[in-house]
């Protein structure tokens, strides 16, 4: 890697810095707002030693014209943006909160990454101004990650972006040379979708405060609440069913929703991803809730609410909860356990192995057995309108097997530190794919992670850091021919 390209790079992790500073402002407004100004000093600190630091990258680092950035250098800047990032927005958590920096930095992370896994707990009492902190941490994550699998993802063939070039997302292919035209969109959408989520969320029940913290939540699919009980601290069932519609909307291809902007009127609909993500979350929520219906004492329609709440907040990697699903039986945690890995659509805000992944494999099994019974045929193998060549086959195989790989690496690692298996398997499983709650009484939905090991909480952040990048978007940074010019 060439000097000119890590000064560049340094360029824009400070122009990052400088904004995340200017964005320490609006929780200061919050603060003045609420008349709470005990924590204003904590959020002009940490807005000005963010500020500094930024400046100092920007005067040392190159100009914009001095070089370009190759396709491998972004995977450095993905990478770097999000540790970097996350190093100096723990700064106001330290500050306010009585925790260490390395719970600081583990909230952080978690918000970044849209996780929602915690460590904090008394929110329904917490200053306003950490609240929205730890909403906008998501906020920012979100659309960050957005703008990182329409532009990066691609280029590691891990995003699945590829799949989804029909006429559909005709867009991408029109705007490559003006990108920059594409993320305005992208970013108006997501400004927009946010606003309305936290109209709607205060018609229904909420306070504008608490409706612009989940509205900014759950676009993202992060799962940051302003009450230790999550959801459950409204019983207004209007409340949930929006939260539902959010979190449904986070989880679907922003490209999709530039193209129907920009004209295709049908381009969600025909999707075959989107479709499938829908159906799949429909038919689970049906199911599951009419289980819960024999096995409780809610009518019907309350049993499909709770569950279509729980249901659609793993699936699409959002992590808030009605109520401790655990408690339903077995059946209920095995199910929720296998729902952390779904995931929603590619290029959306959602974790996760992603809903296509699982249909490109399907559609692989279906091709697999007409071959067996015909051996001679050509059978061509398509999804959503497009061939699967075999590099879009072997890039599902890589990716699929360092995902599970990663997971039963870090479950081994909580295991080693003293943690009990089923609180290390469901907390490998819920950082890399950026749930939130795991299992178990220690960090299930009626817990969180602050009486957990120090190693054991380094080990999870590391765990959502490669989820959220999709894994080989950081491994690529540790071979040898990565780092030769």
């Amino acid at each position: 890697m060439s000097l000119a390209a890590i000064r560049l790079i340094g360029f824009i992790l400070g122009i990052f810095l400088v904004t995340l500073a200017i964005s320490m402002a609006i929780p200061m407004i919050t603060l003045v707002v609420y008349e709470r100004n005990d924590d204003l000093a904590a959020f002009l600190w940490s807005s000005l030693i963010t500020l500094i630091c930024g400046l100092l990258l920007v005067v040392r680092g190159g100009r914009p014209d001095a070089g370009q950035l190759r396709p491998r250098d972004m995977y450095l800047l993905t990478t770097g943006s999000w540790v970097v990032v996350c190093t100096f927005a723990a700064l106001p958590m330290l500050f306010i909160t009585d925790i260490s920096y390395t719970d600081a930095f583990f909230e952080t992370m978690s918000g970044i990454t849209t996780t929602g896994s915690t460590v904090l707990s008394g929110l329904d009492t917490s200053s306003p101004g950490l609240l929205i902190w730890r909403s906008m941490l998501h906020w920012l994550g979100g659309i960050g990650f957005i703008g990182m699998a329409v532009a990066i993802l691609p280029l590691l063939r891990v995003g699945g972006m590829r799949l989804f070039q029909t006429e559909s997302s005709d867009w991408s292919e029109k705007m490559t040379p003006r990108s920059h035209v594409g993320a305005k969109y992208i970013l108006l959408l997501y400004c927009g979708l946010t606003g309305i989520g936290a109209i709607a969320l205060w018609l229904a029940g909420m306070t504008p405060f608490d409706a612009i913290n989940h509205a900014m939540s759950l676009i993202s699919t992060g799962g940051f609440s302003t009450s230790d009980a999550s959801l459950g601290h409204w019983t207004q069932p209007t409340i949930h069913w929006v939260a539902v519609a959010i979190m449904i909307l986070g989880s679907m291809p922003f490209t999709l929703y530039v193209a129907t902007l920009r004209g295709n009127r049908r381009a969600l609909i025909k999707d075959h991803q989107v479709r499938g993500f829908i159906g799949f979350l429909l038919v689970t929520s049906l199911a599951v809730g009419t289980w819960l219906y024999f096995h409780s004492d809610y009518g019907w329609w309350d049993a499909f609410r709770i569950v279509a709440v729980n249901v659609t907040s793993i699936v699409t990697t959002t992590g808030v909860a009605v109520g401790d699903y655990t408690l339903w039986g077995s059946f209920a945690v095995l199910l929720f356990f296998y729902l952390t890995f779904v995931g929603g659509c590619s290029g959306s805000t959602a974790g996760g192995l992603k809903i296509f992944r699982f249909q490109v494999a399907a559609a692989l099994l279906v091709s697999s057995l007409k071959q067996l019974i015909h051996p001679r045929a050509v059978i061509q193998k398509k999804y959503n309108g497009h061939p699967i060549d075999e590099e879009i086959v072997r890039s599902l195989l890589t990716f699929s097997f360092f995902f599970t790989i990663t997971i039963a690496v870090i479950a081994l690692g909580l295991a080693l530190i003293g943690l009990d298996w089923t609180t290390a398997l469901s907390g490998a499983a819920t950082a890399v794919c950026n749930v939130g709650p795991g299992l178990g009484t220690i960090i299930g939905p009626a817990g969180n992670f602050s009486s957990l090991p120090d190693a054991a909480k380094w080990l999870l952040t590391v765990g959502m850091l490669l989820g959220r990048l999709e894994i080989l978007t950081v491994l690529v940074l540790v071979t040898p021919v990565f780092w030769r010019y």
